[in-house]
């Protein structure tokens, strides 16, 4: 074992790990979850896409410990004969890479914003909190809503699936950005009067360089937290997104997809179709808010 995973496995932080066993589950089961979707093609029962392999006699299948359910649908089928714990986990995998890549948007965009606005001061730093205060005045939902009907106007018809992806990351983005801004503003201002921050202007260094290479590695701790905890944010509006019908595609279906398309059968006795990936998204997204939270405390010494 190397000196920095000895130091790791013997910090205040791996300590704080252990002595939490709700944690210690949540971390478990995010990864569990992870996994399933990263290897969903390995793992999968059944591949829910695969035409050839689709029959539409095994539809609305119950699960397998009901009456009438089949041993090889654990969860049953929707109406097209797909095995349900196999589309949740093909679904997942479009969750998850829609809300982290959401999330590494929303952090660029934010932490670059917000280091201008604190170091630069201003007029500079005045233009982009008026900015950050208008969008906080209006819900996330409805600003992704806006960026994806103006993308769905501005781009060819043909590419709107073909492009729904990079969209909704877009939208999901744009909308999440203003937490991070504001975070690293009230750091970067603290920060940049700091003895540190001077030394690197007496020796000629850039006011760019000052913030990337100086500023940045001091306000990134408060950031880790925030990105944590908006990971769960980001997957519940893709879902949402999803289930209004403005999501990915069907070609693409994620969570919020296949909990749409169950609602549509819930009320005439297929519960399953939608329960079972509500359920899924419940689990992934608490999980992962709960290491948010402890992550949150355990980085902070005023909450422990």
């Amino acid at each position: 074992m190397n000196d920095s995973l000895k130091r790791f496995f013997d910090g205040d932080i791996w300590w704080s790990f252990k002595q939490h066993p709700l944690v210690m589950i949540a971390a478990v089961t995010a990864l569990l979850c992870i996994l399933a979707s990263a290897f969903a093609p390995l793992v999968a029962p059944h591949n829910p896409f695969d035409l050839k392999t689709l029959n539409l006699l095994d539809a609305f299948t119950p699960p397998s410990w009901t009456t009438n359910g089949k041993a090889q649908f654990l969860l049953g089928t929707d109406d097209q004969g797909r095995d349900v714990l196999s589309t949740i986990m093909y679904g997942s995998r479009v969750s998850l890479v829609v809300g982290i890549c959401a999330v590494l948007l929303a952090m660029l965009i934010g932490i670059t914003l917000g280091l201008i606005s604190g170091y630069v001061g201003g007029s500079v730093d005045a233009f982009i909190m008026r900015v950050a205060d208008i969008q906080l005045s209006f819900p996330a939902i409805l600003i992704a809503l806006l960026i994806d009907g103006v993308a769905r106007v501005a781009l060819p018809k043909g590419m709107h699936d073909q492009l729904a992806v990079y969209v909704l990351v877009f939208a999901i983005a744009a909308s999440g950005w203003v937490q991070y801004a504001r975070t690293v503003r009230g750091s970067t201002l603290v920060e940049r009067n700091k003895e540190y921050v001077q030394a690197a202007r007496v020796i000629g260094r850039k006011p760019l360089a000052i913030m990337f290479s100086h500023v940045l590695p001091n306000v990134t701790g408060p950031v880790l937290v925030l990105a944590t905890l908006h990971v769960g944010t980001a997957i519940i509006t893709e879902a949402t997104l999803s289930f209004l019908g403005v999501g990915v595609p069907p070609t693409q279906p994620s969570l919020g997809t296949l909990i749409r398309i169950g609602n549509d059968f819930l009320f005439s006795g297929e519960w399953w179709i939608t329960v079972f990936p509500g359920a899924a998204l419940v689990i992934l997204v608490l999980s992962i808010n709960v290491l948010g939270d402890w992550l949150r405390d355990a980085l902070n010494p005023k909450l422990r």
